[in-house]
């Protein structure tokens, strides 16, 4: 039942033909006003639907419907009939009805001569300007019901870790800036001028402090915050279902991960995420995050190119670089010329120089660089009728990356692409990876990621660091990365190996982590977590691909607010509170 005190009986998707006789209250938004040579009617629209409103009963002043133009909120009280039978409706739940209104009132109206759009006009309104006036967008039906997929979604996930005998525990917003991968959001201090407090890119140093603090299980629901290089499935504040497990081994917490996505997802109990190495899945599709609703999977062929002509071939397969090849079948359809040269658009953004190719047919290669396939080359590759397309180059991380892209396009291309969800464990991805501009090497997750627990010993000896494994693992959906975790480092004489291989001297480990290395002498459990991208998450059980949709404010992909207009300068007192000026 509920709760009294609503201006309204029912919503405006409520009413059926039960309800017939009966007088009620609806509040909501004029969606239609339709004069039909003196018979007026309305269609009120709230969230949950619409209602039509009839007049033929209404003794008031027939003149007020003049006002309720469309977008204004108004409250009619009325009582339910029955529509004529050739008056029904059946594209609305509520078509069998009316309400025949005997008060009106106009709560707020709408200034329909500078309304920049109507949510349910006839035309669609500019991105930009769904943005700026975010608040009339959210009035569609699409994006109030991603609202509450994602409130039920949230509640679901609260409702698994909960039964598991997880805690929810608040982490700081105003934190300490310490060095993780992407650059801090930072905030001048008032208090201690100088010094500033950082808004956190995640909770990681705080999650395994509540693991020393004895706090078991945690899990929150929190924001993070990155700022990060332009991209347009990425925001400025995004949010995470962290999750963090004393005394937990990789497959506690894949369990656990699997649970989760049972009840978010709604699959069978007995559903399992197939799992693949790291090195497999770049061998295979190119990436760490692979979409496998589809095959076109990659081929490495570059020792079949080593005493080739063809310069762009042998040229990467005597230089240690890499030629990947994919395969297309005959029966997935055929590529003409010019849309086969403009494959090297789609490889170009990844550091591709082209996509070269030759077709087979009956056995025979034919067209782009079918002059350089021998017999040797075609026995080895096959001679099934198709299309072969290859990346070539002198770094690897190139070809993998531009190979993925090709795939990627193809898959949509030749509409391959299954419509279902599609989930994938990555594990043993690399520990660290080498930065040629720094000279240096970074962590390839984040510096609190244990090494393979077999390889602690070479790793505190700064042996095979270059291809020493972590204790890491993404969970990948559909080619989106939305989980990812790892075993922590629990040992303070193994963080500060971390550290110093990371580049920094022990008086900066002290500066930035002093704190965390403190806690880690104190008698630490074995601990390992996760966290899920809810954005993400939200994207694919909503079935869009803009991530902008399932946030309720959400920034543009140059990290500007259009509504509220910010960033935005800061008064000049409140700079001198800060002590802080900005440069000219």
């Amino acid at each position: 039942m509920a709760l009294p005190g609503l201006m309204r009986t029912h919503h405006c998707g409520e009413l059926r033909k039960e309800h017939v006789g009966s007088e009620v209250i609806l509040c909501g938004w004029v969606n239609k006003y339709r004069d039909l040579g003196g018979l007026h009617f309305i269609d009120l629209r709230d969230k949950f639907g619409l209602t039509q409103l009839s007049f033929v009963s209404f003794e008031g002043n027939i003149g007020l419907l003049k006002k309720c133009h469309l977008e204004s909120t108004i409250m009619a009280k009325g009582m339910v009939k029955e529509r004529p039978s050739e008056a029904t409706n059946a594209d609305m739940l509520t078509g069998e009805v009316e309400v025949h209104v005997t008060q009106l009132t106009i709560l707020s109206e709408n200034n329909i001569d500078s309304i920049p759009f109507l949510p349910y006009g006839a035309t669609e309104a500019s991105e930009e300007l769904k943005l700026k006036y975010r608040y009339l967008d959210l009035r569609t039906k699409r994006l109030q019901d991603i609202l509450s997929l994602r409130s039920k979604t949230t509640f679901k996930a609260r409702e698994v870790l909960n039964g598991e005998g997880f805690i929810e525990v608040e982490t700081p917003i105003l934190y300490k800036s310490t060095p993780e991968g992407a650059r801090d959001y930072l905030v001048p201090s008032r208090n201690y001028p100088g010094s500033v407090y950082a808004l956190p890119q995640s909770p990681q140093t705080l999650k395994q402090l509540l693991m020393i603090g004895g706090t078991d299980k945690y899990f929150q629901i929190c924001r993070c915050f990155r700022d990060e290089d332009f991209r347009a499935d990425r925001q400025p504040e995004f949010s995470q279902i962290d999750i963090e497990v004393s005394f937990a081994t990789q497959d506690y917490i894949k369990k656990l991960a699997e649970k989760l996505v049972i009840n978010l997802f709604g699959f069978d109990d007995d559903f399992e995420v197939p799992r693949m190495s790291f090195d497999e899945a770049m061998r295979r599709y190119g990436s760490d995050k692979p979409d496998v609703r589809f095959g076109l999977e990659h081929q490495i062929v570059t020792e079949y190119f080593k005493e080739s002509d063809f310069k762009v071939f042998s040229g990467p397969a005597n230089n240690d670089g890499m030629i990947k090849a994919i395969f297309v079948e005959e029966k997935c359809g055929d590529m003409s010329r010019k849309e086969l040269d403009a494959l090297t658009e789609v490889v170009k953004p990844h550091g591709g120089k082209g996509v070269a190719f030759f077709k087979v047919k009956d056995g025979t290669p034919s067209g782009g660089v079918s002059k350089f396939i021998n017999e040797d080359i075609l026995t080895k590759l096959g001679r099934e009728n198709g299309i072969w397309l290859f990346c070539a180059d002198n770094d690897q991380d190139v070809v993998h990356s531009s190979a993925d892209a090709l795939r990627r396009h193809l898959g949509q291309h030749f509409n391959l692409i299954e419509d279902a969800y599609k989930f994938l464990w990555v594990y043993d991805f690399p520990l660290l990876e080498w930065s040629a501009e720094e000279k240096r090497y970074a962590a390839r997750h984040h510096p609190f990621t244990s090494p393979k627990l077999n390889c602690v010993a070479d790793f505190l000896n700064g042996e095979n660091l270059a291809t020493m494994p972590a204790e890491a693992y993404d969970l990948v959906c559909n080619g989106y990365e939305i989980g990812g975790g790892s075993i922590r480092i629990y040992q303070n004489h193994v963080q500060s190996k971390m550290f110093e291989v990371l580049g920094m001297s022990e008086e900066e480990a002290k500066y930035q982590f002093g704190f965390f290395l403190e806690a880690l002498k104190y008698g630490v459990p074995p601990h390992g977590g996760i966290a899920f991208g809810l954005d993400r998450i939200i994207m694919l059980l909503a079935g869009t691909d803009s991530i902008r949709d399932v946030i309720a404010f959400p920034k543009t992909t140059s990290a500007a607010d259009v509504m509220a207009g910010c960033p935005s300068k800061p008064a000049t007192h409140q700079l001198d509170d800060l002590n802080m000026r900005f440069k000219d």
